[in-house]
């Protein structure tokens, strides 16, 4: 009699050790992966690769905005190769653009030697090409989300703007994703749901807020995520921007309707200003601890502007000095840290992956061989690795 149901309590008690594992290593990567470094405000060309339907292209601006787009057909039935060398090069050319960020789907090696081709041809253009993980790139442009951003576009335009998009800001475009649709677990479809999209929620939290977000160009789906926000306050700080310009202050949200006090006193530090008029607004420093950082300038006979990434005058200060009722000696060391290094940006510093030429399958490889890749997803069994063969 007791044994089914100890065999009941083992089984479950196994299952929900297993699946906890199976949701930790999935928020790890997905951590790693929103994490990933952004190569910042350049004018991206996105390539959607495709083989029958054409090779969807997308100029994005710096600030994420679509300048043009395109379609090539090198490969079958087509075959219009010297036709696509001459259209990549023109967009090229014609917007300025210093990244190619090429999907790493369906023929994107094949993809990626008609524009290393167009780039020998055309040697003036100073142009770096990457290769970029296409995860969940066709879910987020079949979106609600993507269709009020991209109402103009086709669907299959979309991924190529969201392929580029990526490499500006992989935190700022994957948010956009429901996470489980990005694909970087094990066993991810036999766990909980309910616990799994929890905990990956609060993994992107994480991520946001550490990173912390630029309020004059963030988009809701970011702004949701920072903390004391919702999805509908979001929202309102963009229509809010849309209607009145830029915020020139951190202060300044606190007239965006239903930005209460203590909303503002949650998300402030998250949030940034850069180029306002208060220095203090585009660093992590609280507007709470503002008096604090003009203490601090009054006694070195500064300015905030002086002193904001002055290490020499920040390492003269002794926080001892300041510490109050208000504010104690672990405050006051963070707010020194952060003015040493104002708006630190926790993600590692931007380097490409540079694939073999002459490697595009597996069988060409052999033991002993060294290789550049891209970590594409981590599981306890092992670690997949992109190296540019079509199978990680």
């Amino acid at each position: 009699k007791v044994r089914p149901q100890i065999e009941h309590s083992l089984l479950t008690e196994k299952r929900l050790a297993a699946e906890a594992e199976a949701m930790q290593v999935f928020a790890e990567n997905l951590r790693h992966l929103l994490l990933s470094a952004p190569a910042g405000s350049r004018t991206t060309l996105g390539v959607d690769p495709g083989i029958r339907t054409g090779v969807k292209l997308a100029v994005v601006s710096e600030a994420g905005d679509v300048l043009a787009h395109s379609t090539i057909y090198p490969f079958a039935p087509k075959e219009d190769k010297e036709g696509s060398i001459a259209e990549l090069a023109r967009l090229c050319r014609e917007y300025n653009v210093e990244l190619i960020a090429i999907g790493n789907g369906t023929a994107s090696r094949e993809t990626e030697a008609v524009v290393a081709e167009m780039m020998a041809a055309n040697t003036d253009l100073k142009l770096t090409r990457v290769t970029v993980s296409e995860a969940g790139a066709s879910v987020y442009s079949a979106s609600e989300l993507a269709a009020a951003e991209l109402p103009e576009l086709d669907v299959s335009i979309r991924g190529a703007v969201s392929i580029a998009r990526r490499l500006q800001d992989p935190l700022a475009e994957l948010v956009k994703i429901d996470p489980k649709s990005i694909g970087v677990g094990q066993y991810q479809h036999d766990v909980n749901q309910t616990g799994l999209a929890k905990t990956l929620d609060a993994v992107v939290e994480d991520c946001v807020n550490a990173v912390g977000v630029d309020v004059n160009t963030a988009s809701p789906a970011i702004l949701a995520y920072i903390a004391g926000l919702n999805k509908a306050i979001a929202q309102q700080i963009v229509e809010y921007r849309k209607e009145h310009g830029r915020f020139d202050t951190r202060q300044a949200l606190k007239n965006v309707p239903r930005l209460g006090e203590r909303t503002f006193e949650q998300a402030a530090g998250f949030l940034r200003i850069q180029n306002g008029s208060e220095p203090l607004d585009a660093s992590a420093v609280h507007p709470e601890s503002y008096g604090l950082v003009e203490k601090i300038v009054a006694a070195k006979a500064t300015t905030v502007k002086d002193i904001i990434g002055n290490t020499e005058i920040i390492r003269q200060v002794k926080a001892e000095e300041f510490v109050d009722d208000k504010f104690g000696l672990p405050t006051i060391q963070d707010v020194l840290a952060e003015l040493e290094k104002p708006g630190r940006d926790p993600r590692p510093e931007f380097r490409t992956a540079k694939f073999r030429e002459d490697i595009t399958e597996v069988a060409q490889l052999t033991e002993g061989m060294q290789l550049e890749g891209v970590v594409t997803n981590v599981t306890n069994f092992g670690a997949f690795v992109d190296i540019g063969v079509h199978q990680d």
